[in-house]
Order: structure tokens, then sequence, then C-alpha cells
């Protein structure tokens, strides 16, 4: 699966969030990816809310495409 087509999909169903997905183990493990998620709608929000909204943008895709995903989010400010 494409980074930018995982950014896409984040950034899509999370809103006004901008997504930046990386491949930490080097371009040849692409079964473990990291993600940093900026968005306000992380606001108020539970760390445990926050990842399940970028869980919630990437559906199946959790299940079929990503093995594992290390997840940094946050508010803009």
């Amino acid at each position: 699966m494409d980074l930018e087509e995982i950014e896409s999909l984040i950034e899509a169903g999370v809103p006004d969030s901008e997504a930046t997905v990386t491949q930490p183990r080097g371009p040849d493990d692409d079964d473990h990816l990291a993600a940093e998620v900026v968005s306000p709608a992380f606001e108020g929000k539970s760390l445990v809310e926050q990842h399940e909204l970028v869980y919630d943008a990437l559906e199946e895709k959790m299940t079929t495409d990503i093995h594992a995903l290390q997840l940094k989010t946050r508010t803009p400010e």
C-alpha cells in the first residue's frame, strides 16, 4: 500500500487533519508504518479516542494491508 494513499485516507477521515506516514524500519518493510496526525478534531479527546478516529479512517486497511501502525496524534497547538 502506498504511503500517500494512507495519508489521503487519514486526511479524508479525520476532519481538518494533516498526516505524515513513514516506514520507520526502512523502505523494504512496508508492513510496519508510523503516522503523525495533526488535527483540531483531537481537542478534548483522550489518546485512545484520537487513535480510534485514525483507525476508523483507515477502515479495513488496518486488518488487510497494514500489519502495524505506530501513531502519534496531536492538536495543531
